[in-house]
């Protein structure tokens, strides 16, 4: 018996999605809340896990098919009816024909090897990470097609070799037929090495790109770790452990001679890939903006000096107390909101002929992504303190990376607040996206020598600061309404008085 899983109901706007990318093939096994699919909506890209426990009959809706809330997706029975052998029906469903028909070729070469479809065992069976040591044998060995002939011979001078003394010179030989017993079925698992995700369930779990970077910086897959969703391995994963294995490579060792620099090539170099639901609907609506919208942007300077103080004295105790790291993001998104509540232009928004104001200031936090830019909103921003504000910032930036987003939790902003200082940039002029009509860009907080007051006279002093840019509809802000909540940001963050809202 069989049951259907249909598209769920990822939030009160969204009424259809596009199914990006299947993770279980008509065959695999699949248990209760594991991934079975990536939908991508017009507003979050998510997976879909499975409701219930089964093995995968029939594939309904296919890769880049767009289909409404409550269609059959697939069905998944208890594999009476199905199992691995209709791995060939599933590959014409999902496109994989090439991987299913190189599972069956590796099945009949190794079929006392049984074909695991567990979400870690996916990523790692192809590799065969169990067996590190005979790799490197049978990458010489498949030439010696004697081998087979020699384990019968083999058999008795183990037994032999503890006995007498001399039986110790036949004991090298008696060592290589028995590697050469586990490399019959090796050539197969060396050959798959370059290409870990061959079977059908790990290539749901480590994409092509990731893929590509592995074998450019020679990173064995089968021995990362995962921090994606349900352990997937993502491009920082593969970096981090070329970074890890330099890091090893150094130890110890003598400083080299410093030779050329050599710029990184990246594995998108040359190559083409198509926008993604996500990349065209920010695109469309980016120009909507643009072409909508009178914009333009103001910045100022501000000492965070006293900021920077007030951080370095609590931040230790403020993670003893909070669980969460106090960075200079709270701050600022806490003065934001505040101003908000004393310019309520900056937060409003155009419907027609009217500008509505907002009774709470729910404040979206650009979050950067593998999949592109995304915007969490804080709801009731302007009431949190730092403990609420670095809980919240954290929690939805991790949930953003690993595809955990409801739908519901990307809309309603008013405002939204973008650190681009995260990457290095003094700052930049953010694009302000419809309906909301202020955002407002965090640079990157520097030390420079700076003209202060001390005890009445002029003096240098090293001094840490920050630029604020604020891109803002003209239609409805002036440049006087932007410059006043500027100012008011500013002034709340040189105060530095901050201990009333650490909140423990």
């Amino acid at each position: 018996m069989s049951e259907s899983v249909n598209l769920p109901a990822l939030g009160e706007s969204v009424t259809e999605g596009t199914v990006t990318r299947w993770l279980k093939n008509v065959g695999d096994r699949v248990e209760v809340d594991e991934p079975l699919l990536e939908v991508s909506t017009d507003k979050v890209d998510t997976e879909i896990p499975s409701p219930v426990a089964g093995v995968v009959e029939e594939i309904l809706v296919g890769e880049d098919e767009t289909v409404e809330v409550g269609t059959p997706l697939v069905k998944i029975g208890d594999g009476s009816g199905s199992g691995s052998s209709d791995s060939d029906s599933g590959a014409s469903d999902t496109g994989s024909e090439s991987a299913d028909s190189s599972n069956e070729a590796a099945a009949e070469a190794e079929a006392p090897e049984p074909v695991p479809s567990t979400e870690q065992d996916s990523e790692t069976r192809a590799p065969q990470p169990t067996e590190p040591e005979p790799a490197p044998a049978g990458q010489t060995q498949p030439a010696a097609p004697a081998a087979p002939s020699a384990p019968p011979a083999a058999s008795p001078v183990p037994q032999a070799a503890p006995v007498p003394p001399p039986a110790a010179a036949p004991a090298p030989p008696a060592a290589v037929p028995a590697p050469a017993a586990a490399v019959s079925s090796a050539p197969t698992a060396s050959a798959e090495v370059p290409n870990p995700t061959q079977t059908g369930a790990a290539s749901g779990y480590v994409t092509p790109l990731v893929r590509k970077l592995a074998n450019e910086q020679g990173v064995d897959l089968s021995k990362v770790t995962g921090t994606g969703v349900g352990g997937r391995i993502r491009k920082e994963d593969v970096m981090a452990a070329v970074t890890a294995a330099g890091a090893s490579d150094k130890g110890g060792a003598a400083p080299a001679a410093s030779g050329p620099f050599v710029a990184e090539v990246s594995p998108l170099r040359g190559t083409r890939e198509k926008m993604t639901r996500l990349r065209k609907v920010v695109a469309e609506r980016a120009v909507q903006s643009m072409t909508s919208t009178a914009q333009l942007t103001s910045v100022v300077e501000v000492d965070v000096t006293k900021v920077a103080q007030f951080r370095d004295a609590h931040k230790a105790e403020f993670l003893e107390k909070t669980g969460s790291k106090l960075s200079f993001m709270p701050f600022f998104a806490l003065a934001a909101s505040e101003a908000l509540k004393a310019h309520p232009k900056i937060n409003s928004t155009v419907e027609g002929e009217e500008i509505v104001y907002p009774e709470t200031e729910n404040v979206s936090i650009a979050v950067d992504t593998e999949r592109g830019l995304l915007t969490p909103v804080i709801k009731d921003a302007a009431s949190l303190d730092l403990a609420q504000f670095s809980k919240s910032i954290a929690d939805l930036a991790e949930r953003t990376r690993n595809n955990q987003l409801k739908p519901d939790e990307l809309a309603g902003g008013t405002f939204t607040l973008t650190n681009t200082g995260s990457r290095g940039a003094l700052f930049d002029t953010p694009v302000v996206f419809l309906p909301q009509s202020a955002i407002l860009g965090t640079g990157i907080v520097t030390k420079r020598p700076a003209v202060v007051k001390v005890d009445g006279q002029e003096a240098i002093a090293i001094r840490s600061f920050v630029y604020l840019a604020l891109s803002y509809d003209h239609r409805i802000i002036d440049g006087a309404d932007a410059s006043r909540y500027l100012v008011a940001v500013k002034n709340r963050l040189e105060e530095g008085n901050f201990a009333p809202n650490l909140g423990y």
